[in-house]
């Protein structure tokens, strides 16, 4: 049985954050890619504490494809250590989680 996630990254710019979102889905590595903001975030980075404005992208994937997408978002993301945090999916809407499969299976077809 399939396993779905929802992964999260942020970017800082919001075409970045579009560019991330159209990529991933046109290789069938996500079935959704939700880009919400501006939201601020506050994080430590190189010794000191940073606020700054980001962009959040909620991307809709499963298990078997994570790899190949942690690989896409880490070679298309400007940062140099992107926020990449994968939660399984517990439950669902049975249709929208059919809808998902579908959306990734010709991908996961063509790698068998």
């Amino acid at each position: 049985m399939t396993r779905y996630l929802q992964v999260i990254t942020t970017t800082g710019q919001k075409d970045d954050a579009r560019k991330l979102a159209s990529a991933l889905v046109e290789a069938r590595l996500a079935g959704c890619v939700q880009v919400l903001g501006p939201i601020t975030s506050t994080y430590r980075w190189q010794g000191a504490v940073h606020t700054g404005e980001e962009w959040l992208c909620f991307i809709k994937t499963s298990d078997d494809r994570y790899p190949a997408l942690e690989e896409a978002i880490r070679g298309l993301h400007p940062y140099d250590v992107p926020e990449i945090i994968a939660v399984p999916v517990v439950e669902g809407s049975r249709s929208y989680l059919d809808w998902l499969g579908g959306a990734l299976r010709i991908a996961q077809d063509a790698d068998r």
